[in-house]
């Protein structure tokens, strides 16, 4: 956890102005750098980096390293409401890139099953799952 102070910027204003707009959508910084430029906002690229990996830090974004070939993606998902979605899981397509994000009662019972029967504490951030989404499956 970072211990610099957290400032109210102007910028970090219209940042999470954003963010809370898309709730449960993965972007990564580049995403979030183009939708400003297409605003015609004035928020620089190193503002908008700083300002993600601070939000992180607050616990009101979420950052997934999903593989060292893609960038990080993020998600914007309030204290509050991600303690009640409880745990998430992410498949990415091969083929498109595409992250899925997944609630899923059966994956979480094999979470379960793994901590309790063989010790071992998965870690939800960084487990996905590899394969090919619906869409991608539908083009062959």
């Amino acid at each position: 956890m970072n211990v610099r102070p957290k400032y109210k910027t102007k910028q970090k204003e219209i940042l999470l102005s954003y963010l809370e707009s898309v709730p449960g959508v993965h972007f990564t910084a580049n995403d979030v750098c183009c939708h400003f430029k297409s605003q015609g906002a004035e928020i620089g690229q190193s503002t908008v980096y700083r300002q993600l990996e601070s939000l992180v830090d607050e616990g009101i974004i979420n950052k997934y390293v999903i593989d060292p070939n893609s960038p990080a993606c993020f998600e914007y998902v309030a204290r509050e409401d991600h303690e009640q979605e409880g745990v998430c899981f992410h498949c990415k397509c091969e083929k498109c890139g595409k992250l899925i994000h997944l609630h899923c009662e059966e994956l979480e019972e094999v979470r379960k099953h793994l901590n309790k029967d063989h010790g071992f504490k998965v870690d939800i951030i960084r487990t996905v799952f590899y394969g090919i989404c619906e869409d991608c499956a539908a083009e062959a």
